[in-house]
């Protein structure tokens, strides 16, 4: 994409997934790309198909505070600026509220929420510098309720308010805060769903393209918010589920 040369993104989550699709498309449009996650080897085989001048690998765990602090530290120290955060890492504990653990919830709330938000700390002064801005990846789960996901439920509306209120606070000073909200995508995360063929004839019924994203079909969505042809585009939780939110939650017509 014209107007991208020279900047630099950092994403979360990149060793797979969206994560993953989201490092590729941008490193395309000539951005230099900073990998981060927990898993080296994952990061590896992704930075291993990117151009290596402009790719770095960094092993981080975003529910750490001062992992995200370092992450910030490394980008700088191997490019000099920053442009793009992409805060995509992410997990998910399913099933009853009463059923689950607390280490359930600070695992989900670690990642999901306060690595969007020692993340987003630590970046900021570096984004106002460059006119940068931020993109979250939200979920659908985060508009609203699902079931036996109230956990990822509120982190994920945590996440979606967030993006609205920094897009209040940054936008004054010239950074941009949008985020995705995905509905059911094909990523390891949901690899258990993708073999559940009755599970997803209920999605096929409620989604209007009747499928799951692809995680590149997420990536562009990102990378339109990221770039200079969304410059005009600030605070939204866009959507990115075949028309599922469109329903309002109501089930298909027969």
């Amino acid at each position: 994409m014209a107007g991208f040369e020279g900047r630099v993104a950092i994403i979360t989550g990149a060793g797979s997934g969206m994560g993953e699709a989201t490092a590729r498309r941008l490193s395309r449009d000539g951005l230099a790309v900073v990998l981060a996650g927990r898993g080296r080897e994952k990061l590896e085989r992704v930075a291993g198909a990117l151009p290596p001048e402009r790719t770095l690998v960094v092993e981080a765990d975003v529910s750490e505070e001062e992992a995200c602090t370092r992450l910030v530290e490394r980008a700088l120290e191997r490019f000099g600026r920053l442009d793009v955060l992409v805060n995509n890492a992410g997990t998910v504990v399913t099933g009853p509220l009463a059923e689950a653990s607390t280490a359930d919830w600070r695992k989900v709330m670690g990642t999901d929420l306060d690595g969007v938000f020692f993340l987003s700390r630590a970046a900021i002064p570096h984004l106002v510098a460059t006119g940068g801005n931020i993109v979250n990846v939200s979920s659908v789960s985060g508009l609203g309720g699902d079931w036996d996901m109230s956990i990822y439920n509120a982190a994920k509306g945590g996440v979606t308010n967030l993006t609205r209120a920094l897009a209040l606070e940054l936008g004054p000073k010239g950074v941009r805060v949008n985020a995705v909200n995905p509905s059911l995508t094909v990523t390891d995360m949901t690899k258990d769903m993708m073999g559940d063929e009755k599970l997803l004839a209920k999605f096929a019924e409620r989604i209007p393209l009747g499928r799951p994203a692809q995680p590149e079909e997420v990536a562009d969505v990102i990378a339109f918010l990221a770039g200079p042809d969304a410059r005009f585009v600030n605070g939204v939780n866009l959507p990115v589920d075949g028309g599922l939110s469109a329903s309002n939650g109501q089930p298909p017509q027969a």
